[in-house]
């Protein structure tokens, strides 16, 4: 029996590993091809594994480029953008499962409709409107952008686990002279953790990777985030691919240090917090 089960494991597990490898393949090679000299990275046959390790594109890129200001304000806009994502995201759809208001089933259809519009449909109004307020060509209006962009599909995952929440908590919250903030802060939002971090997750990622609107919005080099500045690095003639590759490697830091100390979290989040009795 233990052979059978063995045996009949195999198919899965080499799916596993395809899989595995196709998803590692790309951040291996990325990898490697920041620590290859210059000379073997564009070559015929393709050099696959260097023949000596250099860090020479990871020590221009800090030194003599201004990759630190846009990792600094990468970290400012995501950050803010994610905060503000999730503290909306968590009054929207707090209202729409605590309350009933003439016009909530025609909200979620118009949060639901937004994600279906394409960007280049709404690019020239939002430039009119921002242009008109002053917010191109600034952080903060990639931060408001960015919020404006995550927050409906948010809205519809935190709404999600608003859904699993039984209301009876907060009644008898209510009932033990609770005030309905104090209920949501006390009882709603610790058992909802982990809705709260995935939607801050993706809020983050999100403003993260985002270039379009940052190549559009942001003409100064001291406002760009990392994914325009990467960007700078294809030129008219030539694409510098050891400093691409070193840049990007040091933007998937933050990511994963956050998946891996919040991971955790994500799954205990689910059963945190129970009824007694």
């Amino acid at each position: 029996m233990k052979k059978k089960t063995v045996y009949s494991s195999i198919p899965l597990i080499c799916l596993r590993l395809f899989f595995l490898f196709f998803a590692l393949a790309p951040l291996v090679w990325l990898a490697l091809t920041s620590i290859k000299p210059i000379k073997e990275i564009i070559t015929m046959p393709v050099i696959y594994i260097p023949s000596y390790v250099t860090f020479e594109n990871y020590v221009k890129a800090i030194r003599e480029t201004s990759f630190p200001i846009y990792f600094k304000n990468s970290l400012i806009v995501s950050l803010s953008a994610a905060f503000v994502t999730t503290v909306l995201s968590i009054l929207n759809g707090y209202s729409l499962t605590r309350f009933r208001f003439r016009g909530r089933n025609l909200s979620l259809v118009i949060f639901l409709a937004t994600q279906m519009v394409p960007i280049a449909v709404i690019i020239v109004p939002i430039f009119l409107v921002f242009s008109a307020l002053g917010l191109i060509n600034s952080l903060g209006g990639l931060i408001l952008i960015y919020s404006v962009l995550n927050i409906p599909f948010c809205t519809l995952v935190i709404r999600g686990f608003f859904q699993h929440i039984p209301v009876s908590l907060e009644e008898a919250a209510l009932i033990d002279g609770c005030g309905r903030f104090k209920s949501i802060v006390r009882i709603v939002l610790p058992l909802m953790s982990s809705g709260i971090i995935a939607t801050s997750v993706f809020a983050f990622i999100g403003a993260w990777n985002e270039l379009f609107f940052n190549s559009l919005f942001i003409s100064t080099e001291a406002n760009k985030t990392i994914p325009a500045g990467i960007n700078m690095f294809i030129g008219k003639y030539n694409i510098d691919w050891g400093m691409i590759s070193a840049t990007g490697v040091l933007a998937l830091i933050p990511v994963c240090v956050m998946f891996a100390i919040i991971q955790r979290y994500l799954v205990s989040g689910l059963t945190s917090g129970a009824v007694k009795g």
